[in-house]
């Protein structure tokens, strides 16, 4: 599983390790990876041209010191220093020695750095750390548009200067990274957006920090995901599978019940039994399907309920599901019909699952709040109505109401906007609470298998719903593989 762990505990572990380590080994380790990291990109490191953009801290220093080694090898190394008298003193030492070059802020600094930029095959960005906050400053704007307009491969040092390490928020101008070298664990910033797109490809080097067990992120790869999907057994008949109720469609909206079953039915419960006024609808498509006119309170035993995607204004519906004592996910029609209080008070699992337009309308923001701010957002809805949040979009976001990680979903493609795309995961996430997965679970890993889905339906072409909901059995046999 991969983790990402705050700015506070990185700089505790690194104090740790730096007391226990020869002064300055600590940054040596971090750049050797990082000019490692350099050389790879360039290919060809004699003769290449590389532009070193650097800020008075720790990360200026790294960005240094891998000069330094890229100009033993042959580069041509410039470094531009936006605060000279607060340059890093070793770092700065150790590249003249190397024979590389500096050009110091002052009159006439924005035209020699843009030149320089302009011509160079690697940019190396040393601006701010990760305790940066705001965007950029001023001064350092301008080259994160410099390099923006120029050929040059752009490399982040930690994480691309002018994003928020701990929140993945970028409130200001920032680097847009080609590559980004990390050092002894991810950062929250590098997996959710908007910083995220700022990052470009992420490469972790490790230094040799000791990290606590609980990080603030974590996102399941396919071993994790293959260890939790439900495997019927020898004895095992389609109630110990597990049955999920289908609450969802309208006579104006049939199809969402349509695609809300397709999904359930490939999600591993044993059966999957549906109540609504898009009965026909359903049972012509998928004639396995249970069908209930008696509502949810008398449609039979269910072990999790999926309720609102295409409810309209059914706020009947909701209120019996919510009734049931067992998990249920809610979602589109259903969160806004959902009774906040009632949500609370419920004693089984609950799973909402809003997009940011739906998010912003339960914490009455703008969705440009909500877009700007996913990790603190889906965290606030999580405490607000005490049940997981599944936070979909660009970046998804799974959080529980009692913290811990908040888990982030790596799988995806920009393909999955579709109209009905978020009923099939509805589907899909309430079959695997039925099948026995907590909600955190259920939720995650649900949103990986659609991610993975959307990605083999559509390789680079547009794809409907429906072509997801059929690729979900060849990502399931692909986690499993």
């Amino acid at each position: 599983m991969r983790t990402a762990y705050s700015v506070e505990t990185v700089r505790t572990a690194e104090r740790e390790l730096m007391a226990r380590l020869p002064e300055g080994a600590l940054m040596q380790r971090a750049a050797a990876g990082l000019a490692a990291a350099c050389a790879d990109v360039l290919g060809r490191v004699y003769g290449s041209r590389v532009v070193l953009l650097v800020g008075s801290g720790d990360n200026g220093g790294d960005a240094l010191y891998a000069g330094a080694r890229l100009a033993r090898r042959g580069a041509g190394v410039t470094a531009l220093l936006l605060a000279p008298e607060r340059t890093h003193a070793g770092g700065l030492a150790a590249l003249r020695r190397a024979g590389g070059g500096t050009v110091a802020g002052g009159d006439g600094f924005h035209g020699t750095a843009r030149e320089l930029i302009r011509r160079a095959d690697l940019v190396v960005d040393g601006i701010v750390g990760i305790g940066g906050k705001g965007g950029l400053r001023p001064d350092a704007a301008p080259l994160a548009e410099f390099a923006a307009d120029s050929r040059a491969v752009v490399v982040a040092v930690d994480l691309p200067s002018g994003v928020e390490a701990d929140t993945g928020e970028v409130r200001g101008p920032a680097v847009r990274a080609d590559l980004t070298v990390t050092f002894g664990t991810h950062k929250p910033g590098l997996l959710i957006d908007p910083a995220r797109e700022y990052a470009g490809s992420v490469r972790l080097v490790d230094i040799g920090l000791d990290l606590p067990d609980t990080a603030e992120l974590e996102a399941l790869q396919h071993v994790d995901v293959a260890a939790r999907l439900p495997a019927p057994g020898a004895e095992s008949d389609k109630y110990r599978r597990g049955v999920v109720g289908i609450a969802a469609g309208s006579a104006r909206y049939p199809g969402a019940a349509v695609l809300a079953v397709s999904g359930a039915l490939r999600g591993g419960a044993g059966a999957v039994r549906y109540v609504g006024p898009a009965a026909d609808a359903v049972i012509s498509r998928f004639p396995e399907t249970l069908v209930s006119d008696l509502g949810p309170a008398r449609a039979g035993r269910v072990q999790a309920w999926v309720v609102g995607p295409g409810a309209g204004d059914d706020a009947s519906a909701v209120a019996e599901v919510l009734e049931a004592e067992v998990p249920v996910l809610v979602d589109a029609d259903g969160l806004r019909l959902a009774d906040r209080d009632t949500v609370r008070g419920r004693t089984a699992p609950t799973l909402l699952t809003p997009h940011a337009g739906e998010a912003a309308a339960l914490l009455g923001v703008s969705r440009e709040s909500v877009e700007g701010a996913r990790l603190a957002s889906v965290r606030e809805l999580a405490a607000r109505y005490g049940a997981t949040v599944l936070l979909k979009g660009s970046t998804t976001l799974v959080a529980d109401p009692g913290g811990g990680a908040v888990r982030v979903n790596p799988t995806g493609t920009a393909w999955l906007a579709t109209a009905g795309s978020g009923d099939v995961l509805s589907g899909l996430a309430g079959s695997l609470l039925a099948s026995g997965l907590s909600a955190l679970d259920a939720g995650s890993v649900g949103a990986y298998l659609h991610g993975l889905a959307g990605r083999l339906a559509a390789e680079g072409a547009p794809v409907g719903a429906h072509d997801v909901a059929e690729a979900v059995r060849d990502a399931w046999r692909d986690v499993m593989g």
